[in-house]
């Protein structure tokens, strides 16, 4: 007769008594403020710095969905070293479409810092175009291999011989098979519009009326491309032409506002509480800035 080991007793594998648990050294996450064992957390090969596995894991994810940088430093913002996070490190963490993203950012970002090459401005395309090596800061022809479109490197619209490059150019003057009546050049709803700092090509396809660039962080209006860096409470979309076209309902521009003012009232009222105790710490200050002078100024003893 066969006996069979007990349904209740765990394996050795995946039980450890609780006196050797007791022994193992605990590590605290910067991120969480959390205590975990050494095979818990992940080392930053670069400056050392320790995290639990799982509040990295989801920082880097964040960093990666977000699209909001390619050097993904450590999360520690007194990090002494300034690391980063190897590619290695960075695909051993996320799942393999994350890391595809994240490639992918990166090509992006080589592209963009590349005088030699640029992206065609085809919606349909965007295919990588080599530039002549030399004059690469003037405007020149560019024919991209992939759909045979030929457009101008410094504007990006169509080629125009001995002609100046406009300031604002639409983009669906030279969208292929976008050009129709479908699509107008002043079309607040065109689906691709140029960063109105950077020039760099956006495109919208959900969302509010309230664009940032990720390129160079610029918030703008996406209808009239008015600055919206300095409107923390959205007030551009209470008059004129974008009036109500915000996209969020009238309560969530409300309690976005509310949740603004509080933040500065809340600032406001600390400096108001903590006044009257500066005003008193003041003579103190003074005197103990005299007497240490005056302490200077007197002449040794002899």
């Amino acid at each position: 007769m066969e006996r069979h080991p007990a349904a209740g007793i765990m394996t050795t594998a995946r039980y450890r008594p609780t006196w050797d648990l007791a022994l193992d050294p605990l590590v605290s996450c910067k991120l969480c403020l959390g205590e975990f064992p050494l095979e818990q957390m992940t080392t930053i090969t670069q400056c050392q710095c320790v995290f639990c596995t799982l509040c990295l894991k989801q920082y880097v994810e964040l960093l990666i969905k977000e699209g909001f940088e390619t050097a993904i430093s450590c999360p520690d913002s007194a990090c002494p070293k300034r690391g980063h996070l190897q590619e290695n490190e960075i695909e051993c963490m996320v799942a393999t479409e994350i890391m595809q993203r994240y490639r992918q950012l990166q090509f992006e970002k080589e592209v963009l810092l590349d005088p030699s090459r640029t992206w065609c401005p085809s919606s349909t395309c965007q295919a990588v175009c080599q530039l002549k090596e030399s004059d690469t800061a003037l405007p020149q022809l560019v024919r991209c291999n992939v759909c045979t479109l030929e457009f101008c490197s410094a504007c990006k619209a169509s080629w125009h011989p001995d002609q100046d490059c406009q300031e604002n150019v639409p983009i669906t003057a030279f969208l292929p098979g976008e050009s129709s009546s479908f699509f107008k050049a002043d079309d607040d709803n065109a689906p691709i519009k140029r960063c109105p700092k950077c020039k760099v090509y956006i495109e919208r396809d959900e969302g509010c009326a309230q664009m940032m660039c990720k390129n160079c962080k610029h918030a703008f209006c996406w209808y009239c491309l008015e600055s919206l860096d300095d409107d923390f409470l959205l007030i551009h979309y209470d008059k004129g032409p974008c009036r109500n076209k915000l996209g969020h309902s009238r309560a969530s521009v409300i309690w976005h506002r509310t949740q603004v003012v509080g933040i500065f009232a809340g600032f406001g009222l600390l400096l108001l509480v903590a006044s009257p105790f500066l005003l008193l710490a003041t003579p103190f200050v003074l005197c103990c800035k005299c007497k240490c002078s005056k302490g200077d100024d007197d002449p040794l003893p002899t």
